[in-house]
């Protein structure tokens, strides 16, 4: 792979969005390009995930910024209505992990 895939994570500071900084963070493919948090804007990241401290400097964005992908960790409902609020270039690929937009029942 030439170039690493600038990642993006929305809802940084939950149990799923510390996951996914754990999965990345050190991920040879990937630059972990942003962790967004409104509630924790400007923190470190190891302030949150204590078992973070020393892999990063990075800092909790108050503003989602631009990548290749974007994960959203955000509770159920927020999704949607983070993607309606914010735009996203079209190119880039949207991993959502709540049921937002998950499959409907077959009837």
């Amino acid at each position: 792979m030439a170039s690493k895939l600038k990642v993006g994570i929305i809802g940084g500071a939950g149990y799923t969005g510390g996951e996914a900084i754990r999965l990345l963070i050190n991920h040879p493919w990937v630059e972990l390009a942003f962790v967004h948090s409104r509630s924790n804007a400007g923190q470190p990241l190891h302030a949150i995930h204590r078992d973070l401290t020393g892999e990063t400097e990075l800092k909790f964005a108050d503003k989602p910024g631009e990548g290749d992908i974007l994960f959203l960790c955000l509770g159920h409902g927020e999704s949607k209505k983070f993607l309606e609020e914010n735009s996203i270039a079209p190119s880039t690929k949207i991993i959502d992990l709540s049921q937002d937009f998950r499959l409907g029942e077959k009837s």
